[in-house]
């Protein structure tokens, strides 16, 4: 007896006959899902540690020029944000990425001596730096890759710099950073008198009033008083930064690349079944079958191609991962764990990539005369 074959059956039978082709179009939106699923969670790890840096110092709001892409401001008005009422305490402070040798660059951030961001950090060994001093000290990770401990000289930008201490900081962008004094910085990068930002750390919440509203309230005055400058919440300021901003444009740029390489791979599959199909199509619609049936047919085929390929690219993109998670460079950024959020936007995204793919041949598929269809040889 013939075995009832169903529409989804039907669809899966179709690709199957067609093994080579079905796979090498997998591998290519494999590639895509998994190259978003691997760059845009490491995009937003990096700037999860961001925002862990604001919230391990306690700093509520961070003060930049309305132009934040190329922040510079002049370092005194830094007394005009203290006299803000709901301020406690506003430090200027400069961050830079430096080469330190030829193999090695950091984040390198310039704070005063009296910083109250110093206070999160833990001495491991020696002392901390002095203001107008070649000082510096350094994160765990990054005295390690150096080969560097308290007492070593440390040349950065023609400058010998003292190592007076190595610490463990509340973040990797810590433990990878050399902190020295803000004027010292400013005289390597020619900044004099000029910082990157203020970082503001605001009085206890007022009983009775939300967080949120009071910090909001803050940045008015904080504005107000000083025109031309931009006051940011701790979390804003971390999706925003410079390097947030560009981790996050090459993530999608290269994730996008990469899923429309996958994208013309499902269209010319669907495009080349079509066009071996013909005569099956015309028996089909001979048999009564219409238009909008031999569309579905196509855009299920495509649309299973995507689904395949994003579970495929989600286990490829958790894996790479992984392995950026154990490897001692980004260990200490990269978490292996993938929220459940990307992973239904990874396969909402396969999915749709697949229909759109297959929008074009389903179109002409169902155009198809029957007749023509038939004669078709």
């Amino acid at each position: 007896m013939a075995r009832h074959l169903s529409f989804t059956g039907f669809a899966w039978k179709n690709l199957r006959r067609r093994r080579l082709r079905t796979l090498l179009t997998l591998v290519g939106i494999t590639m895509g899902i998994g190259a978003f699923v691997a760059l845009v969670g490491f995009s937003r790890a990096f700037e999860h540690e961001w925002m862990r840096l604001y919230t391990s110092s306690g700093t509520d709001i961070a003060v930049v020029e309305t132009n934040f892409m190329n922040t510079s401001l002049d370092e005194s008005i830094g007394h005009q944000i203290g006299a803000v009422p709901d301020v406690a305490v506003a430090v200027p402070m400069i961050f830079n990425l430096l080469d330190l040798t030829p193999d090695v660059n950091a984040l390198v951030y310039g704070w005063r001596a009296d910083s109250y961001e110093l206070d999160s950090l833990i001495l491991l060994s020696g002392r901390r730096f002095r203001d107008g001093q070649p000082e510096v000290i350094l994160g765990k990770n990054l005295a390690d890759d150096l080969k560097k401990r308290s007492g070593d000289s440390l040349p950065i930008q023609g400058t010998n710099f003292t190592v007076t201490g190595v610490f463990h900081g509340g973040t990797a962008l810590e433990e990878g950073a050399v902190i020295m004094p803000l004027d010292q910085l400013q005289t390597i990068s020619s900044m004099q008198g000029k910082v990157t930002a203020f970082h503001v750390r605001l009085r206890p919440v007022p009983a009775g009033e939300a967080y949120d509203r009071y910090v909001k309230r803050a940045e008015a005055e904080i504005e107000a008083a000083v025109p031309g400058v931009h006051a940011d919440p701790a979390a804003d300021r971390a999706a925003n930064n410079q390097l947030v901003a560009l981790a996050h444009s090459v993530a999608w740029g290269t994730s996008s690349i990469a899923l429309l390489i996958g994208i013309l791979g499902i269209a010319n599959t669907m495009a080349m079944s079509v066009f071996e199909r013909t005569r099956e199509i015309g028996i089909l619609r001979a048999l009564g079958w219409k238009g909008r049936h031999v569309i579905l047919l196509i855009l299920t085929e495509a649309a299973a191609l995507g689904l395949a390929g994003g579970f495929l690219g989600i286990a490829a993109g958790w894996t790479a991962l992984l392995v950026l998670s154990a490897m001692p460079q980004t260990a200490s950024i990269v978490s292996a764990s993938v929220a459940p959020l990307h992973l239904a936007e990874s396969l909402l995204i396969a999915i749709a990539a697949g229909l759109v793919a297959g929008a074009y041949p389903a179109w002409r598929a169902a155009r198809l005369s029957p007749v023509e269809a038939l004669r078709y040889e």
